[in-house]
């Protein structure tokens, strides 16, 4: 039965995704009829020359809404499964994948980015926010090496120091460079405002690469639950397989941060409550944790940017909303050694 459940829940989620897509396509500051949003889409693709819309109608789906759509969908993937592997490296379940300070790195490169006016160009935010977290990895790493016995803490604790020393230089930059403060903090609290088609490619190509690799470690990520002597008397390179699963996760975290700015708790809750619905296998749990990702990150713009119009909230703020209250109660039942 549960084999059964398995082969039409995957397409039932699907759907209700692309239903939420449309809906979300069609509300904001101007109403779109869904049916509308339908034949935008077509005459995109198709070309089709007999499509009787107002062209402002078109332009407002198709060049500001369905852009910051997809971007929402991509991001709540890529968290989301980060999360999921982050969880399963350090066999903790209320591990978040911000924990190395791969975040603080990439709000420290777009900060530099804004006081420098860069933000006016294109990945000119992006490009900086992106050399900035990957440096970051890199240093986490190399300090684990450099303390090969240490294990895993060493990489929790180079991380909170690194997120508490990024976090310090991003504020004295604000401080000092008080025009930009009110951009820079609407930046680091995460949105998908000037989020474009190009954007989206490049995202995809990171993403391609990065969850490809992550399904292809999934198996030995499994056999690391029994731990790391269990692991590596069946074969597995434990070391291998942390070092890569870290690598391309914080990549898809670094590329997130550095084009959307931080949104957190995503990588928190998602693969939790997919463990919960699906069990501990790694397959399903990146698999579902995608699809789950991408809804509730595309449900929380919605939210963000529908519910003060015609103002704009921080994305960032509503998944916050969401995920402090998840988070507290993960520690409850923790505390009552229920999980």
């Amino acid at each position: 039965m549960k084999k059964k459940r398995d082969y039409w829940i995957a397409p039932m989620l699907l759907l209700v995704l692309f239903v939420a897509i449309l809906i979300a396509s069609a509300i904001g500051v101007v109403y779109v009829p869904i049916a509308d949003v339908v034949k935008i889409i077509l005459f995109k693709i198709g070309d089709l020359s007999t499509i009787d819309i107002p062209q402002y109608l078109i332009l407002t789906v198709w060049k500001l809404r369905l852009p910051r759509i997809i971007m929402s969908l991509l991001v709540g993937m890529s968290l989301a499964i980060s999360g999921a592997v982050f969880q399963s490296v350090f066999r903790n379940p209320i591990c978040d994948p911000y924990i190395l300070g791969i975040s603080s790195g990439a709000s420290l490169g777009a900060v530099i980015a804004f006081v420098l006016g860069w933000d006016v160009f294109l990945f000119g935010i992006t490009i900086p926010a992106l050399i900035t977290a990957l440096l970051s990895l890199f240093f986490i790493i190399g300090i684990a090496q450099f303390n090969k016995n240490r294990g895993n803490n060493t990489l929790l604790l180079a991380g909170i120091a690194l997120n508490f020393l990024m976090s310090a230089v991003v504020t004295i930059l604000i401080v000092l460079n008080q025009q930009e403060m009110s951009k820079i903090i609407f930046w680091t609290m995460g949105s998908f405002t000037s989020s474009s088609w190009l954007e989206i490619l490049f995202l995809l190509s990171i993403m391609f690469i990065s969850i490809f690799s992550l399904f292809y470690y999934e198996k030995d990520l499994n056999i690391m639950q029994l731990g790391n002597d269990a692991a590596k008397s069946l074969g597995v390179n434990t070391k291998k397989v942390t070092l890569m699963t870290l690598l391309f996760s914080s990549l898809l975290i670094a590329t997130v941060v550095s084009m959307c700015g931080v949104i957190g708790f995503i990588g928190l809750i998602i693969p939790h409550i997919v463990r919960l619905l699906f069990g501990n296998q790694n397959r399903k749990i990146f698999f579902y944790s995608i699809i789950f990702g991408a809804f509730f990150l595309l449900i929380a713009d919605t939210v963000a940017r529908t519910i003060a119009l015609p103002s704009e909230l921080p994305v960032g703020s509503i998944t916050a909303i969401a995920g402090a209250p998840f988070f507290v109660y993960l520690i409850y039942r923790r505390k009552n050694n229920n999980y």
